[in-house]
């Protein structure tokens, strides 16, 4: 029985570090939109330390999943949702700020790649979606993990870039800003081609016209 409780609770832990991303990075969202740039500094910290929690979160609940042995498909579903709502959520909010600062350039590369991350979420789900047709396993592989380690701190330094009062005494120069956004682009795409790749049998069966025979390759 105790074995049984303390399994739950560590059960009940993982799915609230993968589920509470989404009430931190809304109150990241309310706090920006009310706000705009013009946001006070201790605003502007909940708002920011909300954001990395958010996305540091995304970090740890699959290691504590694996580490208490209480993966489950709860979390393998629920996880890849969070992460649509943190873009869904932080990307818009990245080119408000930007156009309020009459960034148009930055603004107009945010939604490049904003269309880009979304994008390459939805043609993922379209390939798992056919590879469970097939078997073929729905895990994320190394170029899903990587983007994810890129795009958290480089969603988070756009923010601060963007946001930051002037008295916070750290300031982030445009190189390292735009570095991060080609990164971003870059791990985007690498990362369509390796799902696509891996999924390419599935892909291929169901481009067969309807009662068409295999043919040997």
């Amino acid at each position: 029985m105790s074995i049984w409780f303390n399994q739950r609770r560590k059960f009940f832990f993982v799915q609230a570090l993968t589920l509470g991303r989404v009430p931190l990075i809304l109150l990241f969202l309310a706090v920006t939109i009310y706000f705009g740039i013009e946001t006070p500094e201790p605003w502007f910290a909940v708002a920011f330390f909300a954001m990395i929690l958010s996305a540091v979160t995304d970090m740890f609940d699959g290691y504590f999943a694996r580490r208490f042995k209480v993966t489950s498909n709860l979390g393998s579903y629920a996880d890849p949702l969070t992460d649509k709502i943190f873009y869904l959520t932080t990307f818009p909010t990245l080119v408000y700020l930007a156009s309020c600062r009459d960034q148009h350039a930055h603004a107009r590369s945010l939604i490049i790649l904003a269309i880009l991350f979304l994008l390459r979420d939805q043609w993922v789900s379209f390939l798992r979606s056919l590879g469970a047709l097939h078997n073929l396993s729905a895990k994320a592989n190394w170029s899903g993990k990587a983007r994810t380690i890129i795009s958290f701190p480089m969603i988070c330094a756009i923010y601060y870039y963007l946001a930051a009062p002037g008295s916070w005494p750290i300031h982030l120069p445009p190189l390292l800003i735009h570095g991060f956004e080609l990164a971003g682009m870059i791990i985007n795409l690498i990362s369509i081609f390796v799902y696509t790749a891996f999924y390419w049998p599935a892909l291929r069966a169901e481009l067969r016209v309807p009662g068409e025979k295999d043919t040997p390759p």
